[in-house]
């Protein structure tokens, strides 16, 4: 069970953003009133990335297949809050294997398909599983042999997909068990604030941390998305983004119980599947990484082939969005880009159009509080506290255009990582704030949040601070510019200097100077403008598609060590 105090307990309880509910029950309520209602699609190409012809299942074929799975699962000796790390693409039995966790009060760890024995054996450390899935076929990946040395004796092994190994359970051919399943059902209670997911982040350190979140939690920060969407009964979503992390569960997935809506899945991101799938499965609400949207917008002819018409909104973050961008969609297509700013841990800043009409304030802000009907509620309630507090320590900055470090609290905070008591007391203030470690101002005489980049991340030129964030997020507009980002040099005499990372369009011949003028057409600051500039054939990205400013840097810097 989650860690957190009775009277925040009772609070959130009262305020309807936690319940009695866990998501197993969510689900099977929506399976019984919406049997026949399309439920899950798979994507058109699964058989080149995975294996298998894609499936489309109904709530009740949906219910079936989790029940089945949460029979096996018991059947392997899974049982309440044990561990299960699973590393699959976006197909139909992540989403049941999901499910069939909540059902048995298992704990589900969803890892990247990207990750290798250096990543799992951290992570196999932390939460010391109880088995682990995968795929036996998964396109330019071997999940078998990378897993195998580091299961020892303790660990099973569960396969989806053909040709399973002898060693392994093949959860895609073993049987249901409704017998172990009725007999857990009716003698372990599982409670809706009990651990059901340990997601990953990073830190600084380059160390995994798990991230626990409850039932609760996820119930929590639900409203986030689907309220902002203005997503309705039984509306179909696209969800393009990898089923492991707060985009896809906390965007996507919740919304998706919510309104009993059918969730088209993606995977990995293709923009010509992606926008086939727009055209063919007609979603009201998808996301989709900033690059692409900036893409989309500038290419004319692209755009003119295909029919966006059935989407009420389309949400976007991982990156500062360009306002020209947000504008654009909003002035030629009539599609609203909602801002989307959150963490696994909790956070919750999200711009919609119902509250920032305006496409330019949206790109840029975030309501400085924003108020909601919790999932379980009948009136609004604001779904996350913040603070803004100087990096160097004292009290809260309550004044515009004063960068400080954003804390939060909150029923969509998670209260600490897992087994690892001594981040967890670095990540928290005293008084119970969570320390996100991003850079906000207050803006417009308090109405909004700006994001100033992360705290480690700031370039200080001559002893000024400097947010590469709100420059990357001009440059998001740039008609030469494919992707770029900014970031520190060392410099004698300033201490540091702008750097840019620049992907070219095809054909574009730009320079820095091209830059640095579009720039100053904005009235951007002259010591902000970039000082050198480094072209790059693509910019390296993690697997929640961040651009890896330290990455960038180190590149840059080997670069200018060949020119010496």
């Amino acid at each position: 069970m989650i860690v957190a105090g009775e009277e925040k307990r009772q609070l959130y309880r009262e305020q309807g953003w936690w319940g009695d509910k866990t998501l197993a029950d969510l689900f099977f309520a929506n399976a019984d009133i919406h049997g026949d209602r399309l439920a899950l699609v798979d994507a058109p190409n699964r058989a080149d990335f995975a294996f298998g012809e894609p499936r489309r299942l109904t709530y009740t074929e949906l219910k079936v297949e989790v029940e089945r799975l949460a029979g096996v699962l018991l059947s392997a000796g899974i049982g309440k809050d044990d561990v299960v790390i699973i590393q699959l693409p976006n197909i139909s039995e992540f989403v049941s294997l999901y499910f069939a966790a909540a059902t048995i009060g298992a704990i589900v760890s969803p890892v990247a398909v990207q990750y290798r024995s250096h990543e799992l054996s951290a992570m196999f450390g932390i939460v010391e599983p109880k088995a682990f899935i995968c795929a036996t076929k998964m396109y330019h990946a071997d999940h078998l042999h990378v897993v195998r040395p580091l299961l020892g004796g303790e660990v099973s092994l569960m396969t989806v997909g053909p040709d399973a190994p002898d060693d392994a359970i093949d959860l895609s051919i073993e049987s249901a068990r409704p017998d172990l399943l009725e007999a857990h059902r009716s003698s372990v209670t599982i409670d809706a604030d009990d651990v059901f997911t340990i997601c990953w982040t990073s830190g600084t350190t380059g160390v995994p941390k798990g991230v626990p979140r409850s039932h609760n939690h996820w119930v929590g920060i639900a409203p986030g998305t689907y309220v902002t969407s203005r997503l309705q009964d039984g509306d179909i979503m696209l969800n393009p983004f990898p089923l492991i992390n707060m985009a896809s569960i906390g965007g996507i997935t919740m919304s998706w119980l919510r309104v009993a809506g059918t969730m088209v899945l993606h995977h990995p991101f293709d923009p010509q599947v992606y926008l086939g799938q727009i055209a063919t499965e007609r979603p009201s609400f998808t996301i989709a990484p900033p690059a692409v949207l900036n893409m989309l917008l500038q290419n004319e002819e692209l755009l003119a082939r295909i029919d966006l018409s059935s989407l009420r909104t389309i949400g976007s973050g991982s990156a500062p969005l360009a306002p020209a961008m947000v504008q654009g969609f909003q002035e030629r297509q009539s599609l609203p880009v909602i801002n989307i700013f959150g963490s696994n841990e909790g956070m919750t800043l999200i711009t919609g159009p119902d509250d920032v009409p305006d496409p330019v304030e949206r790109a840029n802000y975030f309501p400085n509080g924003l108020d909601l009907v919790p999932y379980f509620g009948d009136r609004p309630e604001r779904i996350m506290e913040s603070r803004i507090v100087p990096p160097q320590g004292g009290n809260p900055i309550n004044k515009d255009e004063m960068p400080g470090e954003l804390q939060i609290r909150g029923p969509a905070v998670f209260e600490g990582y897992w087994n690892a008591p001594e981040q967890t007391a670095d990540a928290f203030t005293d008084d119970g704030w969570f320390k996100t470690g991003d850079l906000f101002q207050i803006e417009q005489n308090g109405r909004f949040l700006r994001f100033m980049g992360r705290c480690k991340d700031l370039i200080i030129r001559g002893g000024v601070n400097i947010s590469p964030e709100e420059i990357d997020q001009l440059l998001g507009g740039h008609p030469e510019l494919a992707e770029a980002c900014v970031f520190s040099l060392p410099d004698p005499v300033m201490g540091e200097r702008i750097g840019l990372a620049a992907v070219p369009r095809a054909g574009s011949d730009v320079t820095l100077e091209s830059v640095t003028d579009y720039l100053q057409a904005l009235d951007l600051a002259k010591f902000k403008l970039p000082e050198k500039m480094f072209r790059f054939a693509e910019l390296p990205r993690n697997v929640t598609n961040k651009i890896m400013r330290s990455e960038v840097r180190e590149l840059a810097l080997a670069m200018l060590e060949r020119e010496a």
